[in-house]
């Protein structure tokens, strides 16, 4: 009698078992919520056009004129820092806003390309060189992307802002120098571009991502005159440069 209700017991247990369901945990969906922080670097290529108008210098016996404008490539490397949020909605879209900053050298060098000045009836060459470096630039944008799992992309625009040097020196063939002038600022312009992110864990994402940058135009020189002896003066109406760049960089961001 033990035995057969050991039996039956047993039975039981086993049936319990088989009638059990199998519970599977779901894998874990991303998340791009959150504020992140992170490192970046890359290397940024361009041109510059440089612009120069009303250049003359006058003497006893008449004048020379000239004037002319170049476009220099513009190349260099940059590495800094980023920070941003971002909000998932929906189940794949996410929209969000990044600030960044790098420092760079970003630079061109544009000479002997404004040609040749004529005065009396002769002709006589006259070189500009002009040089321009990006040492700091940065980005406030805002993001808007698709997402599938921990896989983002997105594409971004905004404002851009940096810190621009520019010189230039006017000169005879013989090297002696006419006009010189140089400008250092801050300056602001905008940006755009597209990239993507991965996750690398739930809080560590890798990413790589395009942008122009276009900082607008600077002023070398603006109705400047010089006179240099009692028979000669020298007048330059203005002395531009328009720095514009892309850029291409990787980064690593840590995810809140």
């Amino acid at each position: 009698m033990v035995s057969v209700l050991a039996l039956g017991a047993a039975g039981a247990q086993a049936a319990d078992l088989i009638e059990a369901p199998v519970v599977v945990a779901a894998p874990e969906v991303f998340n791009w919520t959150g504020f992140y922080v992170g490192v970046h670097g890359g290397l940024g290529a361009g041109t510059n056009d440089y612009s120069v108008s009303g250049f003359q210098e006058h003497q006893v016996l008449g004048f020379s004129t000239f004037g002319g404008s170049d476009d220099e490539n513009a190349n260099g490397g940059f590495g800094g820092v980023q920070v941003g949020y971002n909000y998932q909605f929906g189940s794949s879209f996410v929209a969000g806003v990044e600030a960044d900053i790098a420092a760079a050298s970003i630079s061109s060098d544009a000479s002997n390309v404004f040609g040749i000045e004529s005065w009396g009836g002769s002709t006589r060459p006259l070189d500009m060189g002009v040089d321009s470096k990006v040492d700091w630039f940065g980005t406030l944008r805002a993001r808007l992307g698709f997402a599938v799992d921990n896989v983002l992309f997105y594409g971004t625009g905004g404002a851009a802002y940096g810190h621009v040097k520019t010189s230039y020196n006017i000169d005879y063939d013989n090297g002696d120098d006419v006009l010189s002038g140089s400008n250092s600022d801050t300056q602001w312009g905008w940006t755009v571009g597209a990239g993507f992110e991965y996750g690398i864990t739930k809080n560590v994402t890798l990413k790589a991502e395009y942008l122009y940058v276009d900082l607008g135009s600077a002023s070398l020189a603006n109705d400047v005159t010089v006179h240099d002896t009692g028979f000669r003066y020298i007048n330059l109406d203005s002395a531009d440069v328009d720095t514009k760049f892309h850029t291409i960089k990787a980064g690593l961001n840590y995810k809140f």
